[in-house]
């Protein structure tokens, strides 16, 4: 169950946002986009339960680290760790979620219908509406082109 642009637009008005995937590696897809919302100038809080900071931002080793003032964050992530986060990020009064594309599961789609308050999103790529560049704003051009991005 894909979110619509509106939602899209309410999870992206918040500019302080949480980070579960980015690693130390910048060739992964989670370090990737951490570096792209940085450069759009996104405050970026990055959770990693072992590193101490990418891209020369700390790290907390858990959502129940992060300040009060944190109430989004992306979940980019394997599948069979995402409810757990949503969960965390949830009972850390986080209710703006975004699930990248692929790491949703069944329960995924139970959790975002029994939290009608939260703002959970799933089935987009984050950079798709985050004003891309290079092989990604190829992908929006292309997703443009067949209907296939949110509205």
């Amino acid at each position: 169950m894909k979110a619509n642009r509106a939602q899209i637009d309410r999870f992206l008005a918040n500019k302080t946002m949480a980070i579960v995937g980015a690693s130390r590696n910048e060739k992964k897809f989670g370090t990737q986009l951490f570096i792209h919302l940085q450069k759009l100038g996104f405050e970026l809080f990055p959770v990693h339960h072992e590193a101490a900071e990418i891209q020369g931002v700390p790290c907390v080793k858990s959502i129940g680290e992060l300040p009060a003032t944190v109430k989004s964050i992306c979940l980019v992530t394997h599948k069979q760790a995402t409810d757990a986060f949503i969960g965390e990020a949830l009972d850390h009064g986080i209710n703006q979620i975004w699930v990248q594309q692929f790491s949703e599961t069944e329960m995924t789609k139970s959790i975002i219908k029994n939290t009608p308050q939260a703002n959970i999103i799933t089935g987009w790529c984050l950079f798709m509406y985050t004003n891309p560049a290079g092989i990604h704003n190829f992908h929006r051009k292309l997703n443009k082109l067949f209907g296939s991005l949110a509205r």
